[in-house]
């Protein structure tokens, strides 16, 4: 665009400020060559006129600006000549290296222990299981929202570290762990998801579905909760 005379003002719609100002980051990293052709190119495109300027929109893609789509269209199908063709694009490197880690960390995660046997594997609404993700809300926490004590909450649950029988039978394997609903035993995770009569302000039988699995402990406030815990 700085190098169409026509231009005059440069609008910058994006969804990720910080991405944006690394652009103008003077510090060493691995992708200052870009920032530093890019930075030569502004000064030249406003050393052309004084007139000329440019600004950054921050819109979140998840809010669906129509605007945002056309512009995101649109560059989809721009053919540029790339600047520096021996190098990857910033976009692409910054997705390449991500994914990476997000393919490591699955590899790591789901050919270890390091869940744990008792892990709640959970799937979205499409049925399918979900896997860490560094876009779009992340995989877990966008479901959640802003409570600390359900976040708290759903991943005691997850993990099956919770003020339950079942976990503190590990280390207390001599006391009383049955249910207070009378019908179970030792106070289980299966128990208190399916079948036990104290948490049955909501039902639906989809509680390996992370959304049916928030709202039944956003109705069941004791559920993986501390008997003395804040409310």
């Amino acid at each position: 665009m700085t190098n169409l005379l026509e231009i005059s003002k440069i609008i910058v719609i994006t969804d990720s400020i910080h991405a944006a100002r690394s652009i103008f980051d003077s510090s060493i990293y691995p992708l200052q060559v870009h920032s530093a052709t890019i930075s030569k190119e502004l000064r030249e495109f406003f050393s052309m006129n004084s007139d000329n300027s440019m600004k950054f929109w921050e819109y979140p893609s998840r809010c669906d600006w129509p605007l945002f789509k056309a512009v995101d269209r649109d560059t989809k199908q721009f053919c540029q000549i790339l600047m520096l063709s021996c190098k990857s694009l910033w976009d692409f490197s910054k997705k390449r290296e991500c994914n990476d880690i997000i393919h490591n960390w699955k590899m790591t995660f789901q050919a270890s222990d390091l869940k744990g046997w008792q892990f709640l594997d959970l799937v979205d609404n499409d049925n399918i299981s979900i896997e860490p993700s560094y876009s779009n809300g992340r995989s877990w926490l966008k479901f959640i929202g802003h409570s600390n004590l359900l976040c708290t909450r759903v991943m005691r649950a997850i993990v099956n570290h919770a003020p339950i029988g079942e976990y503190r039978l590990c280390f207390f394997p001599k006391e009383e762990f049955k249910c207070p609903c009378g019908s179970y035993p030792i106070k289980t995770r299966q128990h208190i998801l399916h079948e036990c009569q104290r948490f049955n302000n909501y039902w639906n039988l989809r509680r390996d579905s992370l959304s049916y699995f928030i709202l039944f402990l956003e109705f069941n406030s004791s559920a993986f909760a501390f008997d003395n815990a804040i409310k």
